[in-house]
């Protein structure tokens, strides 16, 4: 496989990464198309010493904190309506009501955890790749991690925050 065939391979993994990163749909194919731009441009200079992918990955998340970095702000929010992911297989109604809740606690997560999380879960990167894409100690990457397992816990109700403790014997939350 060509290095060109290998980008174009990757095109789906990026959309996916790129829709979960900034939430808009039109802004997430902006920096895709920016990320490839700039790989198409620059493709004599992978090294080839590891995957395409990889390599992809890394473009696109320079570029992704590069925009975050020019616009602080909040971010461009969108309604949870006009988001759309794709489905392994239809679900039932409350499948889709808990898809929409994960969906909507995923956009609420702060960059940095969003982007860990979003790289080990939904891309399927190990540790070790997640942080070496992320250009991150692994420690980091597990501490993002937790800290965005904990947050989607408690948006989405599903167990003790950050702050809160269970006794042994009680399973009451305390603050």
């Amino acid at each position: 496989m060509t290095v060109l065939e290998d980008i174009e391979a990757s095109i789906p993994a990026l959309r996916r990464y790129a829709r979960a990163l900034m939430r808009d749909p039109d802004r997430a194919d902006d920096l895709v198309q920016d990320c490839l731009e700039r790989a198409v441009a620059k493709r004599h200079s992978w090294r080839g010493d590891g995957p395409v992918q990889a390599w992809l990955f890394r473009i696109l998340i320079n570029r992704y904190r590069d925009l975050q970095r020019q616009n602080p702000g909040p971010g461009h929010l969108v309604a949870i309506d006009d988001l759309t992911f794709e489905t392994a297989q239809p679900g039932g109604q409350e499948a889709g009501l808990a898809l929409r809740e994960v969906q909507d606690a995923l956009a609420r997560l702060p960059g940095d955890q969003r982007e860990a999380l979003v790289i080990v879960a939904l891309e399927g990167n190990s540790f070790d790749q997640a942080a070496s894409l992320l250009d991150i100690p692994k420690g980091t990457l597990m501490s993002r991690l937790a800290r965005a397992r904990a947050t989607l816990r408690v948006l989405t109700g599903r167990g003790a925050g950050p702050t809160e403790t269970r006794g042994p014997s009680q399973g009451a939350r305390h603050e």
